[in-house]
C-alpha cells in the first residue's frame, strides 16, 4: 500500500468509530425504524462527507472534539438522502453497497421513516458540539449551514429538480442546477462546517464552498462514467441505473471521454484552490484526485 493509501485506510476506519459513537442504540417500541437506520448506516461506504470534515477541520488548525457530532450527522444526512433515492417512488434500486437497500430489507413504509429519522436525528446529533466548545456561535453558523446545504436550496432541492425533470431532455443549464444540489451541496456543507468551526475567515469559508462545488461536480461526473462502465460486483449498486430511469447526465450530453477530461479539469481547479488555503494540503489534494479515478 501507499502512504497515502494507508492514511485513507486508517482516516476511515477512525471516521467509522466516531460514526459509530453517534448511533442510536436499538430499543424501545420504536427499535424496527432504529434497526432500519442504523442498518443504511453501516452498510458502509467511503465516508468522504466526514472525512472531508474532519481534514479540512485540521487544516484550519481545528484541535477540538467539536466537528466529530457534526461527522456523524453529515454522514446521517447522506444516508437518508440515498434510502429515499432508492424507494419505488424515485429511482426503485434494490442494491446499495453490495445489501439490499432499506426498503427491500425493512418495507416501503419503514425505509421512508428510517429516511425522516436519520434526517431529524442528525441535527439532535450536531447539536451535542454545543457541549464542546466556548465558541457557541461557531456550531450555530455551521448547523445553519447544515440545513441548507441539505434542504430545499441544497440536496433536497436538486433532488426535487431531478424527479420531475426525469425522462426529459436536459439543458446544461438544467443539470449544472441538478448535480450542483444534490451532490455538490453535501460535500460543500461538510468541508465549510469543518472550515467554520477551525475558525476560518469568512473568504476562506468562500474559497473552501467554491473548492468543494468543484469537488461535487467532478464526483457526480464520475459516478455518471461508473454507471455506464462500472463493474456492478465493485460498485455495489446496480449499472445502467439512468438509462434504466431515462437520465440526462454529463455522459449522454458530452460522452464519456469528454466527461473524464472534464472531471479532471474540475479536480485539477479544486486542487489549485486548495493550495490557496493555508494548513498542510497533501492527503487532501490526493483525496481530492482519488475520486475522478475511483472504480466504485
Amino acid at each position: 500500500m501507499t502512504e497515502f493509501e494507508q492514511w485513507l485506510a486508517r482516516a476511515t476506519a477512525e471516521t467509522e468509530a466516531v460514526i459509530d459513537a453517534y448511533l442510536p442504540p436499538e430499543e424501545g417500541h420504536q427499535k424496527t425504524v432504529l434497526a432500519a437506520m442504523n442498518y443504511s448506516i453501516k452498510a458502509g461506504g467511503k465516508r468522504l462527507r466526514p472525512l472531508f470534515l474532519r481534514e479540512v477541520y485540521r487544516m484550519f488548525g481545528g484541535t477540538g472534539r467539536e466537528a466529530e457530532p457534526f461527522m456523524a450527522a453529515i454522514e446521517m444526512i447522506h444516508t437518508f438522502s440515498l434510502i429515499h433515492d432508492d424507494l419505488p417512488c424515485m429511482d426503485n434500486d434494490r442494491l446499495r453497497r453490495g445489501r439490499p437497500t432499506a426498503w427491500v430489507a425493512y418495507g416501503y413504509d419503514m425505509a421512508v421513516l428510517a429516511g425522516d429519522g436519520l434526517a431529524l436525528y442528525a441535527f439532535e446529533t450536531a447539536a451535542k458540539a454545543f457541549e464542546m466548545t466556548g465558541r457557541t456561535e461557531r456550531v450555530a453558523t455551521a448547523l445553519k449551514l447544515l440545513a441548507q446545504k441539505s434542504g430545499i436550496y441544497g440536496m433536497i432541492g436538486g433532488q426535487t429538480a431531478d424527479v420531475e425533470l426525469t425522462g426529459r431532455p436536459l439543458s446544461k443549464e438544467q443539470l449544472d442546477f441538478i448535480y450542483r444540489l444534490k451532490t455538490g451541496a453535501l460535500l460543500e456543507a461538510p468541508m465549510m462546517i469543518g472550515a467554520v468551526l477551525a475558525g476560518a475567515s469568512d473568504q476562506e469559508v468562500r474559497t473552501v464552498e467554491r473548492m468543494a462545488s468543484l469537488v461535487g461536480y467532478a464526483f457526480q461526473i464520475r459516478d455518471d462514467i461508473l454507471d455506464l462502465t462500472g463493474d456492478q460486483e465493485v460498485l455495489g449498486k446496480p449499472v445502467f441505473s439512468d438509462e434504466k430511469n431515462q437520465k440526462t447526465t454529463y455522459v449522454s450530453l458530452y460522452g464519456v471521454d469528454q466527461a473524464r477530461r472534464d472531471a479532471e479539469a474540475m479536480s485539477s481547479e479544486a486542487v489549485e484552490l486548495l493550495e490557496t488555503l493555508p494548513g498542510t494540503h497533501e492527503m487532501l489534494r490526493q483525496l481530492i484526485g482519488m475520486l475522478v479515478t475511483r472504480q466504485k
